[in-house]
């Protein structure tokens, strides 16, 4: 008997867009209906949310990183029922805030970790990726980031299959603040991958499809 495929929505970081996941869309087709959620063009997290969620199908599966963690959380906390699973990469529990500029950001994402060769590989798509999505964009969402509320409420709201993930050598959440926020959720699975930066579904793409293809038999 076939599985049927699990509805699956991924949700970017700040500053970046689709090309985040583009392996993770291709490599994940024959066992989930991907799509991709726009956080382009709201002020706040809990309106980025309710945008994904009116696109998204009745019930389906989320996994998002750093500002599409907190968002996947965010949509979480507004329609629990309709959220199968939740993964959560470089995303973490703390309030506290980090402005950056967006070269800060990008300089902290692509960071040199232990393979200069893929940092290199990563560097390029990541400013890439900046370019596309702008200046307007990424300032709006760190003001969404900025003022976020409390997030308290939506971590407890989490009562479903949940990974969280981190890269190893993550500047902007480090293995600490991720183990903080698993901690936080009951039975979650906490994941490190090594030599990683920020960008797991870029930098690291054949762990983080094997880590998603697990957690979506999970359950």
């Amino acid at each position: 008997m076939v599985r049927p495929r699990t509805p699956l929505m991924l949700l970017p970081a700040m500053g970046c867009d689709g090309q985040l996941w583009a392996r993770q869309i291709v490599d994940l087709a024959a066992v989930a209906q991907v799509d991709f959620g726009d956080l382009s063009q709201d002020d706040t997290l809990s309106e980025m949310a309710a945008r994904v969620l009116a696109s998204a199908p009745p019930r389906f599966a989320v996994a998002g990183v750093s500002l599409g963690g907190y968002v996947a959380m965010e949509m979480v906390r507004q329609a629990p029922d309709r959220i199968e699973r939740i993964a959560l990469f470089g995303t973490r529990a703390s309030m506290e805030v980090r402005p950056r500029t967006v070269v800060g950001q990008g300089l902290l994402a692509t960071a040199p970790h232990a393979d200069p060769r893929l940092t290199a590989i990563v560097a390029g798509p990541a400013q890439a990726m900046a370019e596309r999505v702008g200046q307007t964009v990424f300032e709006r969402q760190q003001r969404a980031l900025l003022a976020r509320p409390d997030i308290s409420e939506a971590i407890a709201a989490i009562h479903v299959p949940t990974l969280v993930a981190v890269g190893d050598r993550d500047l902007i959440c480090t293995p600490d603040d991720a183990r903080a926020l698993s901690a936080r959720i009951e039975g979650s699975r906490f994941h490190m991958l090594r030599s990683c930066g920020h960008l797991a579904p870029m930098e690291r793409p054949g762990e983080v499809t094997a880590l998603l293809r697990q957690w979506l038999k999970t359950g």
